[in-house]
Order: C-alpha cells, then sequence, then structure tokens
C-alpha cells in the first residue's frame, strides 16, 4: 500500500496550521464587529438539494461528489456554504430574527481540475444575511471585504456587476429567454476568450451572428455609457440593473471606496442562483490569477426552499482561504512567529516547572515545558529554531532563592522574576 494524501488534500504541519489559523482568526475578528455570528452546518447533504439550483447543463454538476448511505439515499458532500446555509434558514425560520448575519469557515469539496488556489477538499469562508433587500448591505460588504484584505495586507481589486444588467442587455439584443443562461455563461468568459472564440461558442448554443455582435458591443461598455444608451429604456430588467448599480455606486463613494471596486459588465459569478449584484474580488500584485473571493445577492433560494408565500432577500460574500493562504505563506513575519509564549527548561525541577506552567497559563500565556531531558544547548536550539520569544531555565537554585529568569531570546535579554509574584510578568512582556 502506498501511503499518500488523495489528490487535491493536504496535511497541514504545525507552521503552516499557524499562518491559516491567522488567516481565519484576522477574518473573524471583521465579521463580528460587523454584527455576524457563526454557524455550522453539516458536510453531508441530500445530492438533490446540492443540484437543485443548477441546470443540468452546467459544469458544476460534474464537481459534486456523490454517494449514497445504507438507506440508498442519494447524498453529496456540499460544494459550497450558500445551499447548507439556505436549509439552515428553511428549517429554522421560526427560531431565527431576521434580518440574519451569519458567517461559517468549513470544509467543501469539488472533484474538479488541480491548479493554485484550487483543491479538492479546502476550507471556504462565507459571510451572508438574509433579510435586507437593497443596495445599503451590498455596499456594507464590500467595505467588509475592503477591511478584512486590509487587515491580512493584500492589495485587492473587487469587480462587481448585476446579474439583471446582463440580463436586460441580453434581452435587448434579442436572445431567446431560454438561451439565457447557456449565453450568460459564455460571456462571463469574455475576457479569456478570442473574438473569434467568443463568437463562435454564442453561435454553438444558438445565438445568431447579429445577436453576437451587439453582445460584443454592449459587454464592452462602461457603466456610464451604458446609463447614457438605456436612459430612457423601457425594458425593466435592464432598468433594474442599472438602478442597482447606480444606488451601489453612490453609496461606493460616499464611503470612499470607489478606488478598490471595478464595474465588470460580463462578470456573471457563473452560478444561475445570482438575481442581483455580484462579486469577485483579484490580488492586485499578479501572485495569484484566480479569484480570492466572490459572492453576491440570490433572492430565490431560500424563497424556495421555504415556500411559504414570503419573500427571503439574501446576499452574501465568501473568501477563498486556500489563495489566501498560498498569497501570505511565504510571508517571513507570518512565518517566524510561534503560537508559544514561553518554553520551561526543568533541571531537576520538573513538578515545579509544572507549577510554573500552569501559573503562567493561568495569565493567558502559552507555555510549553521540555520534557525529554535533553541537556540546555538542545533545549535552547530548538526555541531558537521555533521562533519562541521567552525561555526560563528552572533550576534548583532559582526555587531556593524564590525567583526565576526570563531570557528574551530576540533582544537577548534577562528579566528576574519573583515565584511569589508570577502575575507580574505581564508587565515585563508587555513592554
Amino acid at each position: 500500500m502506498e501511503i499518500e494524501n488523495v489528490k487535491g488534500g493536504y496535511d497541514f504541519l504545525p507552521e503552516e496550521q499557524n499562518i491559516r489559523n491567522y488567516i481565519n482568526n484576522t477574518l473573524k475578528e471583521v465579521f463580528e464587529q460587523y454584527g455576524y455570528c457563526s454557524i455550522e452546518t453539516p458536510i453531508l447533504c441530500y445530492y438533490d438539494i446540492l443540484a437543485g439550483k443548477y441546470d443540468e447543463s452546467n459544469d458544476l454538476l460534474n464537481e459534486i461528489y456523490k454517494l449514497t448511505d445504507q438507506g440508498k439515499r442519494k447524498l453529496g458532500l456540499r460544494y459550497d456554504l450558500t445551499v447548507p446555509f439556505s436549509k439552515l434558514i428553511a428549517l429554522n425560520k421560526n427560531r431565527l430574527t431576521m434580518p440574519f448575519k451569519r458567517y461559517e469557515i468549513a470544509k467543501v469539496f469539488r472533484d474538479g481540475p488541480i491548479k493554485a488556489g484550487r483543491d479538492r477538499e479546502f476550507t471556504q469562508c462565507d459571510v451572508d444575511v438574509v433579510g435586507i433587500e437593497g443596495q445599503m448591505i451590498e455596499a456594507e460588504l464590500v467595505s467588509l471585504y475592503v477591511e478584512a484584505f486590509k487587515r491580512l495586507k493584500i492589495d485587492v481589486e473587487i469587480k462587481y456587476n448585476s446579474r439583471k444588467l446582463m440580463n436586460g442587455l441580453i434581452l435587448e439584443c434579442g436572445v431567446p429567454d431560454e438561451l439565457t443562461s447557456k449565453t450568460i455563461t459564455i460571456i462571463d468568459k469574455i475576457e479569456k476568450l478570442s473574438k473569434e472564440d467568443f463568437v463562435k461558442a454564442l453561435m454553438e448554443v444558438g445565438v445568431t451572428a447579429e445577436q453576437s455582435d451587439k453582445l460584443q458591443s454592449y459587454f464592452s461598455m462602461t457603466l456610464e455609457q451604458i446609463n447614457e444608451m438605456f436612459k430612457d429604456t423601457e425594458n425593466e430588467v435592464l432598468a433594474e440593473g442599472l438602478k442597482e448599480l447606480n444606488d451601489l455606486n453612490d453609496y461606493l463613494k460616499a464611503l470612499d471606496l470607489q478606488g478598490y471596486c471595478k464595474f465588470t459588465s460580463s462578470l456573471a459569478r457563473g452560478q444561475d442562483y445570482y438575481t442581483g449584484t455580484v462579486f469577485e474580488v483579484y490580488e492586485k500584485n499578479g501572485i495569484l490569477n484566480c479569484s480570492i473571493g466572490g459572492g453576491g445577492r440570490y433572492d430565490k433560494i431560500i424563497t424556495d426552499f421555504i415556500d411559504d408565500g414570503n419573500v427571503y432577500p439574501a446576499v452574501g460574500v465568501s473568501f477563498g482561504l486556500t489563495s489566501l493562504y498560498a498569497i501570505l505563506k511565504d510571508r517571513e513575519e507570518l512565518n517566524q512567529k510561534s503560537q508559544l509564549d514561553f518554553y520551561i527548561i526543568p533541571m531537576n525541577t520538573e513538578k515545579d516547572s509544572l507549577k510554573l506552567a500552569i501559573e503562567l497559563r493561568k495569565q493567558g500565556f502559552n507555555v510549553d515545558i521540555s520534557m525529554n531531558g535533553r541537556k540546555m544547548k538542545k533545549c535552547l536550539d530548538y526555541a531558537n529554531k521555533a521562533n519562541i520569544p521567552y525561555v526560563i531555565i528552572l533550576g534548583e537554585d532559582e526555587i531556593k532563592n524564590g525567583s526565576f529568569y526570563i531570557k528574551d531570546m530576540n533582544n537577548k535579554e534577562q528579566y528576574e522574576i519573583s515565584l511569589d509574584k508570577v502575575d507580574s510578568v505581564k508587565d515585563i512582556i508587555s513592554k
């Protein structure tokens, strides 16, 4: 038997997991400042629930891991966190107060191609709110994105669009309703296709050459140009899309966020469940070419799940944690940071060292102890290699004298602390 990980799944050693934890903890702090609470949903879902948001031709259906239980029920591993969240709302609508804001950081699974920033088993991070209409919440989510990436020190560009605008422009081109979904999928790839390949792809799904020319023209316009051309439109879907985007722009200007954002008329996010504004986030310095976050408004999913005659407007964004790790994994300041504050080296003082460790932990410090009888030099070498900032060597003389020394491994300084006043450590470490 060859011992190996499944393709697209990885082990993370402590120094790697420290960076992942740093990302998660930084994001959690931002989410909770914005009023979002933590939830957890099951990994296993009924397949029909997972697949219900896609049409049969959607490539994403091929990426759902499918399985059956002993009762022969068709199940799947969750592809993202949006559908399980929608299910949670449907099952708990009488227990939750609306609007309801949540975040979830959990494993998801996709049986798709593997490349930088794209794995088959990975942790996803979603932030969603149910029960709020209008662009005020979208603007707040853009603000949340900006704040989160600022704290992670990642320069980003946030692309945004409206699915209503896309549907309206496609309607203006005369494309039949039954081809809208396939047309949007092709338009979403317009930046990656040559003009010839774009037209060819459209014609293969039934779009005419004349319609293709109009599509290419409309989807190369700026928002200002679209506003000017269709300012008096009677196309209600197009008018709604323009209003959404113009309202969002007004908020972005008021919050001074325009410099982080870029209107992109071809942005669709791929999924058919989006009903309004959509977002995608890209790292600006070219470390990764794929998106590192995205989301948008999806008013129908939860409404359809519950089906009680009420509308449950919803909007959310996600963070690609695998992509964020790929960006941050080589940062020197993160690789040099230890999760430990102290490393205690006992010199025939094992019991007293354990007591001291417990006292320091009570003060909120992270403490480890050498327990394998290694010589002092090897212990110090270990502390240096692990980037542990402070070492305590506790010998019999220290016990007799009622005090111990803290060795600062970075500044090569020593501090004397009384064993009766361990709480005074905080005053020294905070310097």
